[in-house]
C-alpha cells in the first residue's frame, strides 16, 4: 500500500460547483472526511461552490451521485466518500465492488471526474488512520484528486 500521495495541485481559480456525497454510517470517520475534503477544496480553489449531500450509507452514494450527474446545473467534480468496515462476512466486500461499479460508470458515462473515497477497511484502526490522521487522509487526498481531474478535463476539451 501506497503511504504517500502525488504531490498535490497548487491553488486555482476554478469556478463551478463541486458536489460531495457521503454517507451518514460510520459517522466519525466520514464526518472527518467531508470536513478535510471540503476545506481542501476551499483552501486550493475558492471559487467552487462546495455542496454536500448526505446519505444513510455508502450503499446509496451511487444513486445520488448519478442523480447529480444528471441533473440540469452539472458539476464540474463529484466526490463520493464513506468508510465501509468489513465484519465476518462478505457483505462489505459486495457493497464495495458495486460502489466502485457504479461510479466509475457515472464518471465515463457523464464525462464528469468522479472521485471514490469510499473507503473499505479491515477495522477502526485503519478508519481511523485514512479519516482522523494527517498523513493517509483520504478527505484531503479526494479532493486534491478533484482539482486535479478537472483541470486535466479542461486541458483536454
Amino acid at each position: 500500500m501506497a503511504k504517500s500521495a502525488p504531490e498535490p495541485p497548487t491553488s486555482t481559480e476554478l469556478s463551478g460547483r463541486a458536489c460531495i456525497v457521503a454517507s451518514r454510517y460510520n459517522s466519525e470517520y466520514t464526518d472527518a472526511l467531508v470536513e478535510s475534503a471540503s476545506a481542501t477544496l476551499e483552501k486550493m480553489a475558492p471559487n467552487l461552490k462546495v455542496e454536500v449531500t448526505r446519505v444513510p450509507g455508502a450503499f446509496e452514494i451511487p444513486v445520488v451521485i448519478e442523480a447529480l450527474a444528471s441533473s440540469e446545473e452539472t458539476p464540474i467534480v463529484l466526490i463520493g466518500l464513506g468508510v465501509i468496515i468489513r465484519g465476518s462476512t462478505a457483505h462489505a466486500d459486495l457493497i464495495a465492488e458495486s460502489i466502485t461499479r457504479s461510479l466509475h460508470q457515472t464518471g465515463i458515462d457523464h464525462l464528469i471526474p468522479v472521485i471514490h473515497e469510499v473507503l473499505l477497511v479491515d477495522n477502526t484502526e485503519q478508519a481511523e488512520a485514512r479519516s482522523l490522521g494527517d498523513e493517509l487522509n483520504r478527505g484531503r487526498e479526494a479532493a486534491e484528486a478533484a482539482i486535479e481531474m478537472v483541470e486535466v478535463m479542461n486541458a483536454i476539451r
